[in-house]
């Protein structure tokens, strides 16, 4: 079985996210996706939220399970026998950032990280500029699915 993990924390899905996701789905048996536990960061939408929202918008797509861990990500995908790591691409700093993990990653687990570029269309949304909209009172809904229209 061809299974992926997609880490992140959500914080909160976008489209950009949303998009990665639907996009891995027919590359992959399974798709995971899991949201990351940091207790040192601090989040705008609560774990159980987070999770929701990721549930809620792939409620009809039976190769996607959502699942939360802590810890080191490929320790997480020795555990559940993931074999690759799927990782989208906005921009060139996002693949420098990302080339360093997805090398240590395979340095320790041999794990490989598969690489999707984002669509032009969501190329420039993030969950810290989803975040900054929510907290100024913008018009978020339009950089995230339906699932995630709750305001804060």
């Amino acid at each position: 079985m061809k299974r992926a993990i997609f880490p992140g924390s959500f914080d909160p899905l976008t489209l950009g996210h949303y998009d990665i996701i639907k996009r891995g789905i027919p590359l992959f048996d399974e798709v995971i996706v899991a949201i990351g536990v940091n207790s040192t960061k601090k989040y705008m939408f609560t774990l159980e939220e987070r999770k929701k929202f990721i549930e809620n918008a792939f409620k009809d797509e039976p190769k996607v399970k959502v699942t939360t861990y802590k810890g080191l990500t490929v320790d997480y995908c020795k555990e559940i026998n993931a074999n690759f790591i799927l990782r989208g691409l906005r921009n060139p700093a996002d693949f420098e950032f990302e080339k360093a993990i997805a090398h240590t990653n395979r340095e320790l687990s041999k794990i490989e990280t598969v690489f999707l570029l984002t669509a032009a269309r969501t190329s420039f949304i993030s969950s810290s500029i989803v975040r900054d909209v929510i907290r100024n009172n913008g018009d978020y809904t339009v950089l995230v699915p339906e699932s995630v229209r709750v305001k804060k």
